[in-house]
C-alpha cells in the first residue's frame, strides 16, 4: 500500500472515531444537562441506561448518514464551510430519524428537550471535530506526508491556472509531477517550473507505471481525438480524469434534455431561480441582513465616528451601480478614501493595491472588508443579494459587455455584498474573464446551501491579513 494510500485510510479512520465521540458527547451533554445540571428543567431523571442504548443507535445511524454522503475520505478539496453546510445536513436528517424511531418505540419514553439540545450540541461538536481533524491533515500536507500524485495533460494557461494554485497551496494535498502536452509550456507561464513528462501519447503508460490516480485535462477542443484515445488506453486503471472546462463547455454546462410532446429539446439556457428560489433567497437574505445590522449597529456607529474623524466628508459613500435586469441603483460603502477620491479615478486607476488616495481608516476597513456593511441596507431595500456576483458602474459594464464573452449574463441575478468570485480570490485588479467565470458558475448552480458556504467562507476571509481591493 503507497503512503498516499495509507493516508487515504488513516484520515477516514480517525474521522469516524472523532464523529462517533462527538455525537456520543453531544448525547451525554443534552442528558446532563436536562436532568442533571438543575439547569433546565427538572423532576424525576429518568435511568440513563436507556439514554446509552439511544445513543449507540444514533451514532450508527449518523455514521452511515455521513457515508452516504461520502463525508469519509481524505477531504483535500473540502472547505470548513462545506463541512459546516454537509453536517447540518447530516443532522438535520439524523434528527428526523431519530424522532421517528423514538415515536415508534414505546417502551421508552426520550424527552423532545434532549432532542433539541443533540441538534445544537451535535452540530456544534462535530463541526469542530471535523475542523480539527481538518487541520491535523492540512498539517500533514505541508510536511510533504500523504501527498496525492497527479499530472496535467496540456499546457496552455488553464494547464497554468490548475498548476499554480495546487503548487501554490500545499495543504491541498495534491503534488503535481508533470505535464504531458505536444510541446514545452511558454515561457511566461508558471507551468515552465514542471518537468514536461512527454506527448499526450506516453501519458497512460506513466500513469499505469506510476500508480497515478489523479489526472487534469487541460486540452484543446483540436487534442481531444488523442485525449480519448489515452482515456481508452487506461481502461482498468483506478485513475480519475477531472476536465478543466474551455469556453464551450461553459457556454453548455447545464444543457439539459425536455420533452413538449414527445419532441425532445437541448434546454441550452433556464432561468438561474425557480419561483420558490427567489421566496426562499429573498427571505434568508432579509433575516440575515436585519439580524446583522442590529447586531453591528454599535460598530457600524463606531466605524462612522472613526471615518469622519481621519478624514473630512462624509462617513458614507454613495455611487451608482448596475443590477439586477441592468437596473441602476445607489450603492453605499463606508468611505475608505479622501472626500472626492472617485474623480481621480482615470488617472490613478482602478482596484490597485496600496492606493495613495485611502485613508488609514480606510486601509484597516478595506483590509476587514468593514466597508462593506452599508450594502446589508441596499440588501433590505431589495436592490441587492446577500451572495451574487459583484456590481459594476455604468461605463464599466458598457466596457466589458463588448469585449468580455457572457459579461451580461451576471445580471440576470441580483448583485451580491459577496460572491463565489471573491471568496475565491478574484477582486480588483484580478483577470475580468476568470470572474465572470466564476460568477456564471454560482448562477448556474445556484443552491441555499451554496449561499451559506460563500457566506461562512467571506467571515473567514473577513479575518484574513491579505489586503482587500475594489472589486
Amino acid at each position: 500500500m503507497s503512503t498516499q494510500r495509507r493516508g487515504d485510510f488513516v484520515i477516514p479512520l480517525i474521522s469516524v472515531a472523532v464523529d462517533a465521540l462527538a455525537i456520543e458527547g453531544a448525547f451525554l451533554l443534552a442528558y446532563w444537562l436536562r436532568f442533571r445540571s438543575g439547569i433546565v428543567g427538572g423532576g424525576q431523571a429518568p435511568r440513563i441506561e436507556g439514554y446509552l442504548v439511544g445513543s449507540v443507535v444514533i451514532v450508527v445511524v449518523w455514521l452511515m448518514l455521513f457515508q452516504s454522503r461520502r463525508m469519509y475520505g481524505a477531504r483535500r478539496s473540502v472547505s470548513l464551510a462545506d463541512e459546516f453546510v454537509n453536517v447540518v445536513k447530516v443532522v438535520s436528517t439524523g434528527m428526523l430519524v431519530v424522532m421517528s424511531a423514538a415515536f415508534f418505540y414505546r417502551d421508552f419514553s426520550y424527552s423532545r428537550v434532549v432532542f433539541a439540545m443533540l441538534w445544537i450540541f451535535a452540530t456544534v461538536l462535530l463541526v469542530c471535530a471535523r475542523a480539527a481533524v481538518q487541520g491535523l491533515e492540512r498539517a500533514l500536507y505541508r510536511k510533504g506526508r500523504h501527498l496525492q500524485e497527479a499530472i496535467l495533460l496540456g499546457n496552455d494557461e488553464r494547464a497554468d491556472r490548475v498548476y499554480s494554485r495546487l503548487q501554490g497551496h500545499p495543504s491541498f494535498g495534491i503534488s503535481i509531477l508533470g505535464y504531458f502536452a505536444g510541446g514545452d509550456a511558454p515561457g511566461n507561464l508558471r507551468l515552465v517550473q514542471a518537468p514536461r513528462l512527454g506527448c499526450l501519447a506516453e501519458a497512460p503508460a506513466f500513469i499505469r507505471a506510476r500508480g497515478i490516480e489523479l489526472a487534469f485535462i487541460a486540452l484543446r477542443s483540436e487534442d481531444h481525438p488523442a485525449l480519448f484515445d489515452a482515456i481508452a488506453e487506461c481502461e482498468g486503471v483506478n485513475v480519475e480524469f477531472m476536465m478543466v472546462p474551455d469556453v464551450l463547455e461553459i457556454l453548455t454546462s447545464r444543457v439539459q434534455v425536455r420533452e413538449l410532446e414527445g419532441i425532445p429539446f437541448l434546454l441550452v439556457k433556464g432561468m438561474p431561480f425557480t419561483a420558490w428560489g427567489r421566496i426562499l433567497k429573498r427571505s434568508f437574505d432579509v433575516v440575515i441582513a436585519a439580524f446583522t445590522l442590529l447586531a453591528a449597529s454599535p460598530l457600524m456607529a463606531l466605524i462612522a465616528a472613526a471615518v469622519r474623524w481621519d478624514s473630512p466628508g462624509p462617513a458614507l459613500f454613495a455611487q451608482r451601480r448596475v443590477g439586477l435586469d441592468g437596473r441602476e441603483f445607489t450603492m453605499y460603502k463606508f468611505r475608505s478614501m479622501r472626500a472626492g477620491a472617485e474623480r481621480e479615478d482615470a488617472r490613478a486607476g482602478l482596484g490597485i493595491r496600496n492606493d495613495p488616495r485611502r485613508t488609514r481608516v480606510g486601509a484597516f476597513l478595506r483590509r476587514t472588508s468593514l466597508d462593506e456593511l452599508p450594502q446589508l441596507m441596499n440588501v433590505l431595500a431589495g436592490d441587492m443579494s446577500l451572495v451574487g456576483p459583484r456590481p459594476e458602474r455604468t461605463h464599466v459594464v458598457e466596457e466589458l459587455r463588448r469585449v468580455v464573452p457572457k459579461y451580461l449574463d451576471r445580471h440576470r441575478v441580483k448583485t451580491g455584498v459577496t460572491g463565489w468570485a471573491q471568496v475565491n480570490g478574484l477582486r480588483g485588479d484580478t483577470s475580468i474573464e476568470e470572474r465572470i467565470r466564476y460568477d456564471l458558475y454560482y448562477i448556474e448552480n445556484w443552491s441555499l446551501a451554496f449561499d451559506v458556504r460563500i457566506l461562512l467562507r467571506t467571515l473567514r476571509a473577513a479575518f484574513t491579513t491579505r489586503e482587500s481591493v475594489e472589486a
